[in-house]
């Protein structure tokens, strides 16, 4: 059996999931994969099909969700954040060199943080793909970002936004500070800040299944109300 990070443990299913304010947000637009990409204050620029003609990849990783669930060998779809990086946003950049820290933000108000180092690893992706579809709403279509070394709230679904800064930004976390760790690496148990990873285990564990009954309850609402729009349109 493959073995799991401290914590972990594996699920069969990969269930809509997050904090519990953002189960009924959906992105407004979950066709457009346009993103904006800001470099610290200055006016954004916006790249409308960032992933045009960068190299395509697939591969399979695991998911960690930071309250101890675990989904194996998912399959990927999109381009490495690091060839995203190199030829549409670097050179479009004033002062490439001092950028250490991204801000992600979602089409549904979701945002955090991550050192640029980290998101310029290898398997770091921005996906459009999962198993061979197209990506869905639920798992964060139109564009998401794929960071599998680092607990699942650090992968923003419905890309839409970029913001490449000097120093460490003011980000208001969207959920309690403790939540939100600088880095959530999975491997170190970085679960959140100021408290031990293992204590965490205790705090999000029984909170998995309410959570992912909710998120599954509002998909389904969301998914009716977009059949009757289809059907009266």
């Amino acid at each position: 059996m493959e073995t799991l990070p401290p914590g972990q443990r594996p699920r069969d299913d990969f269930p809509r999931f997050g904090l519990l304010q953002f189960a009924t947000r959906f992105p407004p637009r979950p066709d457009d994969q346009t993103l904006l990409i800001f470099e610290g204050s200055a006016p954004p620029c916006e790249l409308q099909n960032p992933l045009d003609g960068l190299p395509r990849v697939r591969t399979t990783m695991d998911f960690h969700c930071v309250t101890t669930w675990s989904r194996l060998n998912l399959t990927w779809g999109g381009t490495s954040f690091a060839d995203f990086y190199r030829h549409k946003v670097a050179p479009r950049l004033r002062d490439v060199q001092s950028v250490r820290t991204v801000v992600l933000r979602g089409q549904d108000g979701y945002r955090t943080t991550l050192p640029l180092s980290d998101l310029l690893a290898e398997q770091v992706l921005l996906a459009d793909e999962l198993n061979g579809e197209p990506l869905n709403v639920a798992h964060g279509a139109p564009l998401r970002l794929v960071a599998p070394a680092h607990y699942g709230y650090k992968s923003v679904k419905h890309l839409s936004r970029l913001e490449f800064w000097s120093g460490t930004p003011k980000v208001r976390p969207a959920a309690f500070a403790f939540m939100d760790h600088p880095r959530a690496r999975v491997l170190l148990e970085e679960r959140g800040r100021w408290v031990t990873g293992w204590v965490l285990r205790f705090l999000y564990r029984p909170l998995s299944p309410f959570v992912a009954r909710r998120f599954r309850t509002a998909l389904l609402r969301y998914e009716q109300q977009r059949e009757r729009g289809h059907r009266d349109a």
